[in-house]
């Protein structure tokens, strides 16, 4: 994401803290002066996580945003 626009980096914070019960770890990447690479590693069901991601990438500023779900047991 592109840290310079708007009020993105609070309204990350936010939003994860709202899902601090999914979120399980989140990891922070300086690529250069202006854009961040942010991961989160998250648990829950998988309703939960999809919100949580289609939140995420619909917050103005956000470039990508992928999530990738794999199962606990087989």
């Amino acid at each position: 994401y592109d840290h310079d626009v708007g009020d993105i980096n609070n309204k990350l914070v936010h939003l994860q803290h709202h899902h601090h019960s999914e979120i399980s770890s989140t990891t922070h990447i300086h690529v250069d002066e202006h854009m961040c690479l942010e991961v989160l590693v998250v648990r829950g069901k998988a309703k939960n996580v999809r919100k949580l991601a289609d939140n995420i990438k619909a917050i103005k500023g956000v470039k990508h945003g992928e999530l990738v779900i794999t199962k606990t047991s087989f």
